[in-house]
């Protein structure tokens, strides 16, 4: 749904809408800005207090009687610019929360154009105050950017400590470059801690895989092949979420493989993994 302004054709947030497989009319855009009664500033902008605000409505206001299922929040930011944070789907009124001022609906996060969370900034209607509009209505905003988010900086090798949410974004999401980078230059020892059970894993990724390639089959596989981690009596292999991971010693790439090896040995003998732990070796 491209228009024309000042003569050329520009993108629309309804051809973002047509990229993603939704239709305007499925759509509710709400435009949330600070103030002192509501979200106040950008510590408020947690998943969990965002959820909150947006899901609590007025019993009149902008938002319809029965708004549609999808929901695109956007935070105003200077003039008319907005700036995608959060995509909802709406499972309607909660009838039992609901108040003689207040409606509650049934929000739960999306994954719609997740990849364009914080990026996509569209231009609002000259009046902003008209804070929610159906999908048809701001189908024809115009898309100003969509924007590289910020690279996330690696904190160094003693500073690494993750859980497996974390490693599979890491993974994943060109914001970790530097990351990349890092953990593709070393080989190292390296530690997986189940935090429901305390069982520790001493692993070593040597020679030419290095830290970032061995983590990489992690987050692909949720054990990295290794035959304790999935087998283990009173873990759950459909969950890795309990398992953290850290660095416990980091080697250049020209070091040679019998020192990383006497590396691992001492770090299992230390840490009792193959006694307690999940070291079958």
């Amino acid at each position: 749904m491209t228009s024309a302004i000042d003569g050329e054709y520009v993108l629309t947030f309804g051809d973002i809408l047509g990229a993603v497989g939704l239709r305007p009319e499925e759509v509710l855009v709400v435009r949330h800005t600070y103030s002192a009664t509501g979200l106040t500033g950008p510590t408020d902008l947690t998943p969990e207090r965002l959820l909150r605000y947006t899901r609590e409505q007025s019993l009149v206001n902008k938002v319809p009687a029965t708004p549609p299922p999808w929901w695109f929040v956007f935070l105003g930011e200077a003039g008319l610019r907005s700036r995608l944070i959060a995509v909802y789907r709406n499972a309607g009124e909660v009838l039992e929360e609901r108040t003689d001022r207040l409606r509650y609906f049934a929000l739960t996060e999306a994954h719609t154009a997740r990849s364009l969370k914080d990026r996509l900034v569209i231009r609002w209607s000259p009046d902003p105050v008209n804070w929610a509009k159906l999908g048809t209505a701001a189908a024809s905003f115009p898309v100003l950017e969509i924007a590289d988010r910020e690279r996330v900086p690696f904190p160094g090798y003693d500073n690494v400590l993750i859980t497996f949410p974390d490693l599979k974004q890491i993974i994943n999401d060109s914001r970790y470059v530097d990351w990349q980078v890092a953990l593709s230059a070393v080989q190292g020892i390296y530690l997986i801690s189940h935090m429901g059970t305390g069982q520790l894993y001493v692993g070593k990724a040597d020679g030419q895989e290095r830290i970032w390639a061995r983590w990489a089959a992690y987050a692909r596989t949720g054990h990295g092949y290794n035959a304790a981690m999935r087998d283990a009596a009173g873990l759950d292999p459909a969950h890795p979420e309990q398992y953290q991971f850290s660095l416990l010693r980091v080697f250049g790439p020209h070091v040679p493989q019998a020192e990383v090896d006497m590396a691992e040995v001492h770090f299992k003998r230390a840490l009792l993994t193959r006694q307690f732990g999940l070291n079958r070796n």
